[in-house]
C-alpha cells in the first residue's frame, strides 16, 4: 500500500479570446474602475469550444509534464458544473480523446470546490491501493450559462481548464491533509436554475442565476478559514511553515481577507484572478500550473489551498510539492483560435437574454 499521491504532472488550457472590462462596458452599465475596485478582475477568457475540449488540452499538458502514456492512467476525475451535456459525462470524452482506454471516468460537481474535492477523493483512492495513476481536471465554460444582463455576476466569471497527474509514491508528498465540508442550509444563496429545474418545456430562455454576494462572502471567509484551521490541527503545522497560499480565485477582496485570517503574507499568496476571473473548478489547477511553470513553486514547498463553492461546499488542503518543478516534456499545448472575438461570442447571449427578460415582464 502506498501512503502518498505525488503530483507528477500539471497543465492548463486558456481559451485565446480575451474579454476586457472595457468590452463589458459596451453592453453593461459598468466600467473598468468599478470592476477592478470590487473584484480585482481586469479580463477573462471566453471559449469557442465545449468544456470537454478545454479539459482535454489541459489533460494532455499534464500528461506531457509527467511524461506518461495516457494508457497508463487508471482513473479520470473531471470537476465541472458546466458539462457539454447532462449525459454522457465530460470525463468519458477526455478518456476517449487522450486514449486512456483503461481508465474509469466520472465528473464531480461541487462547483468552485470541485477540484479540491476531487484531489481529496483521488488521494484516498491511491492511499488505499485502489488506483495508481489518477488524472484530475477542473474545467468550465461558465460564459455560456451566465445571465449577461446582470452586472453583479456577469463580470466575475471566465472559461478555462487545468489538470494534474497524481501517482502512487512512497515519498512524503502530494496532498498530506485535507478537510472538505458543505454548508447546505445556505445552498440557495448561490444557484443556477435551468428554466424550471430542467423542464425543457418550461424553459423561457433565461438561466436563473442567483448570487447573493454579501452572504456568499461572509460564509466563504468563515468556511475557508475553518477548513484551513482544521488542516493545521491535523498536521501540527502553523502559518510559519507554509511557503505559499494558493486559494480559489473568486474575488481579490476575498483572497486578501483569507490571507489575513490565515496570517499568510501577501507575498506568499498566488493570485491570477486579474487575468482570468473566476473559472470555478478550474481556478485551482490553473493557478498551480502557472505557479509551477513560472518558478513560484519551489521543490519541497508546503502549499495551503482553500476553496468555496455552490452548495455551499468548502475545503482546504495542505500540499507538499515534490522535487521536480520542471515538466519532463513541453506542457504548453494551446487551443486553436476561433473565428470570433470574445465580444462577438458574448454579445448575442446578452441580446437573447435581454429579449427573454422583456418577454417575461410582458
Amino acid at each position: 500500500m502506498n501512503k502518498y499521491a505525488e503530483i507528477t504532472g500539471w497543465g492548463k488550457c486558456l481559451p485565446p479570446a480575451v474579454m476586457t472590462n472595457d468590452d463589458l462596458a459596451t453592453f453593461l452599465d459598468t466600467s473598468d474602475e468599478w470592476i477592478v475596485s470590487r473584484t480585482g478582475i481586469s479580463e477573462r477568457r471566453v471559449s469557442h469550444v465545449g468544456t470537454s475540449k478545454l479539459a482535454t488540452i489541459a489533460a494532455k499538458n499534464a500528461l506531457a509534464a509527467a511524461d506518461l502514456d495516457p494508457a497508463s492512467i487508471d482513473l479520470i476525475i473531471v470537476g465541472t458544473c458546466t458539462p457539454d451535456e447532462i449525459i454522457p459525462n465530460v470525463a468519458s470524452a477526455v478518456q476517449r480523446d487522450i486514449g486512456a482506454k483503461d481508465a474509469a471516468a466520472f465528473d464531480l460537481n461541487a462547483a468552485c470546490s470541485s477540484f479540491l474535492y476531487a484531489m481529496h477523493m483521488a488521494t484516498q483512492a491511491i492511499r488505499t491501493g485502489a488506483h495508481q495513476r489518477v488524472l484530475l481536471i477542473g474545467a468550465e465554460r461558465l460564459t455560456r450559462i451566465l445571465d449577461w444582463t446582470k452586472r453583479e455576476s456577469a463580470v466575475l466569471f471566465g472559461d478555462g481548464a487545468g489538470a494534474m497527474v497524481l501517482q502512487a509514491s512512497d515519498k512524503e508528498t502530494g496532498l498530506l491533509a485535507s478537510h472538505i465540508s458543505c454548508d447546505a442550509d445556505a445552498r440557495d444563496v448561490l444557484s443556477l436554475d435551468f428554466g424550471l429545474s430542467f423542464d425543457r418545456f418550461g424553459f423561457d430562455g433565461i438561466m436563473q442565476f442567483d448570487f447573493v454576494g454579501q452572504e456568499i462572502f461572509k460564509r466563504a471567509v468563515k468556511g475557508m478559514n475553518a477548513a484551513v484551521e482544521n488542516v493545521f490541527q491535523q498536521t501540527g503545522l502553523t502559518t510559519d511553515d507554509i511557503d505559499a497560499l494558493i486559494p480559489h480565485q473568486a474575488n481579490k477582496r476575498l483572497i486578501d481577507y483569507l490571507g489575513k485570517l490565515c496570517k499568510v503574507p501577501s507575498e506568499k499568496t498566488v493570485i491570477n484572478i486579474q487575468k482570468y476571473g473566476n473559472t470555478s473548478s478550474a481556478t485551482l489547477p490553473i493557478a498551480f500550473a502557472e505557479a509551477a511553470d513560472n518558478g513560484t513553486i519551489k521543490p519541497g514547498d508546503k502549499i495551503m489551498s482553500a476553496v468555496f463553492g455552490g452548495g455551499l461546499t468548502c475545503g482546504a488542503g495542505l500540499i507538499q510539492w515534490g522535487e521536480r518543478v520542471t515538466p519532463k516534456q513541453d506542457n504548453q499545448l494551446q487551443l486553436e483560435p476561433g473565428d470570433k472575438s470574445a465580444l462577438e461570442l458574448i454579445r448575442p447571449l446578452h441580446e437573447q437574454t435581454a429579449a427573454a427578460w422583456r418577454k417575461r415582464e410582458v
